[in-house]
């Protein structure tokens, strides 16, 4: 399956809770969640009980959609999880939260995740002075991101760095204001880790 290109607001109605997709957008009144607006495909006359395997996938397509990767991208973090000790799930939250594209959402340097990726694939992001144009980049201790000399020239950049960061910067991270650019403190530990959907059915999901 590939990537959903079709209007991200649908996916936060369908999982009937704001999964923050879209951006600004979702802290203001215009979200389609705070206006209590229905699932789409309509009312249905009947509620059915949704099955364990159903919670399950529910909460893998969260993860999905929060993070943005592809179904064959979570399949792989989950089996890399089960190769490691420890608490599968932390390590899958970890694992997703090292993202460059979650990276530099977590720093407040983009709206979203999906703007992130766009300036990544169109390059102008660099790790430790090289310019890294995957996505899906694991970020490591010490790990020193910017942005590209010709990048910070630009006008759209100039008034996108006045209000930056754009929300509260993560004790994992540091975000320098004077260059915009951010820091790997630590790799995130369990206490870091918050999210909106349950590893644990996620890992159960894969388990089968």
């Amino acid at each position: 399956m590939g990537r959903y290109t079709g209007p991200v607001c649908r996916q936060c109605r369908r999982a009937g809770e704001k999964l923050f997709i879209k951006g600004e957008r979702c802290y203001t009144p215009r979200c389609p969640v705070e206006r209590r607006r229905p699932a789409p495909g309509g009312k249905a006359s009947f509620r059915r009980r949704t099955s364990d395997r159903g919670i399950q996938l529910r909460e893998k397509q969260k993860a999905r959609q929060i993070y943005g990767v592809l179904e064959r991208q979570l399949r792989r973090y989950v089996e890399e999880a089960f190769r490691r000790p420890g608490v599968t799930g932390q390590y899958l939250l970890q694992m997703l939260e090292r993202r460059l594209d979650n990276l530099l959402f977590r720093l407040g340097m983009v709206e979203s995740r999906r703007q992130a990726r766009q300036f990544i694939l169109h390059g102008h992001i660099l790790v430790n002075g090289r310019k890294v144009d995957v996505p899906s980049y694991l970020v490591k201790a010490n790990d020193v991101i910017g942005w590209r000399a010709t990048t910070k020239e630009s006008e759209f950049f100039k008034a996108m760095a006045q209000d930056a960061p754009k929300r509260n910067v993560p004790p994992w991270l540091a975000f320098d204001t004077q260059d915009m650019s951010g820091r790997v403190v630590r790799l995130p530990e369990e206490g870091d880790l918050e999210s909106s959907f349950d590893t644990r059915l996620i890992v159960e999901y894969y388990s089968r």
